[in-house]
């Protein structure tokens, strides 16, 4: 038989919590922009990775590689930016 069993935490507990989780992890929660483009990022790399399994690329298949790695990129430079607005209105807000 189960019983049941009360949890209560702290507010350090809590806080201490909070900061164990990473930086990304909180951003990816708060910002639906940062969620779009991370798994325009997973799709790119997916693309990337049934692109590298092939034993043989063609030149279109060769192209398409450098066009993904490109976008990837670039999605990429767009999470950092958003990453980076976010930590310097937090750390204005703390201030």
């Amino acid at each position: 038989m189960l019983g049941c069993v009360n949890v209560v935490f702290t507010i350090q507990e809590v806080r201490m919590a909070t900061a164990q989780r990473s930086p990304r992890d909180v951003i990816f929660e708060a910002d639906a922009e940062y969620q779009r483009l991370a798994e325009k990022h997973r799709q790119y790399e997916t693309e990337l990775v049934k692109l590298s399994q092939s034993p043989y690329l063609s030149s279109e298949d060769l192209i398409e590689e450098i066009r993904l790695k490109k976008l990837k990129l670039h999605v990429k430079d767009e999470m950092e930016r958003i990453a980076a607005q976010l930590h310097g209105a937090r750390a204005r807000h703390t201030q």
